[in-house]
């Protein structure tokens, strides 16, 4: 399970960075789509003309009322595959500027990811953003189908955690309250990006104390233990696409995925916004 982990860490910022890249917004604002509309009809295109509400469901973590304001209209804007079409041309764009193409490793990274992706797809039940984004066709450019794989095994995952949250009775915004408490990402980042008033965020805090999981602004012994133990469980829920590599090239992929997100990194595609 831990080389399963390392490798799609090691990789995850190829699919990632196409949530802060500049070439993608770049691309859906000529469109016609300005702000947070990109994302939210980026990432939900592969469900066709989706809804606020199925967004809201499957993206999880996001203020409705914000993304309802985000989403009105938006397929009206712009067509589905029409978004679809610019996420892929911001993804190429992108990756090719951190220079994913020129590494000497991309040909087996691609392998053995696409061969996890592609076991991936016999698991969709109850994961619909990665079941939706599996339906689409592979794309041709080999840069394009290592950013399409680790978006399905990224979605894949993200589903599985999704559903674990659920099961441990953590909503939306506590799961982002209780990310935040771990200091990993910015607390105004989250803030800022998924959109939730103050005074919910705020009430929400004190519920989360009053469940001692948090201690003041940090993870209470009990809110680590409940973070570990979804993790852990987010990673067993994503070993059935790691298993059709094997614990060999498993830790082979780990290996070598940690060059391509350090070009990434490198590259500036990371840069919060």
């Amino acid at each position: 399970m831990q080389a399963a982990r390392a490798a799609w860490r090691g990789l995850e910022p190829v699919h990632g960075m196409i949530y802060f890249a500049p070439e993608g917004r770049r691309r859906y604002a000529d469109l016609g789509l300005s702000g947070r509309a990109g994302y939210f009809a980026s990432r939900s295109a592969a469900f066709g003309r989706a809804s606020a509400e199925l967004i809201i469901s499957s993206f999880y973590n996001f203020n409705p009322v914000f993304v309802r304001k985000a989403v009105d209209g938006v397929w009206d804007t712009a067509a589905p595959q029409q978004v679809l079409d610019a996420r892929h041309a911001a993804a190429s764009e992108a990756l090719r500027r951190a220079g994913i193409h020129e590494l000497p490793a991309l040909d087996e990274v691609l392998a053995l990811t696409r061969r996890a992706a592609e076991a991936a797809c016999d698991y969709p039940q109850g994961r619909p953003l990665f079941g939706a984004h599996a339906a689409l066709p592979w794309p041709e450019e080999p840069v394009l189908q290592l950013w399409h794989a680790q978006t399905l095994l990224r979605e894949f995952r993200g589903d599985g955690h999704v559903a674990c949250l659920l099961s441990e009775g953590v909503g939306g915004l506590e799961a982002l309250i209780l990310h935040a408490a771990t200091g990993e990402v910015p607390v105004d980042f989250l803030k800022s990006s998924r959109a939730w008033p103050e005074d919910e965020w705020a009430d929400t805090e004190e519920r989360l104390r009053t469940r001692g999981l948090l201690d003041g602004d940090c993870l209470s012994p009990e809110g680590v233990r409940l973070r570990r133990h979804i993790e852990d469980r987010t990673d067993r829920l994503a070993l059935p696409a790691y298993a059709a590599l094997g614990d060999a090239d498993c830790v082979r992929l780990a290996e070598l995925a940690s060059a391509f997100g350090r070009a990434v990194v490198e590259a500036g595609l990371l840069k919060l916004g």
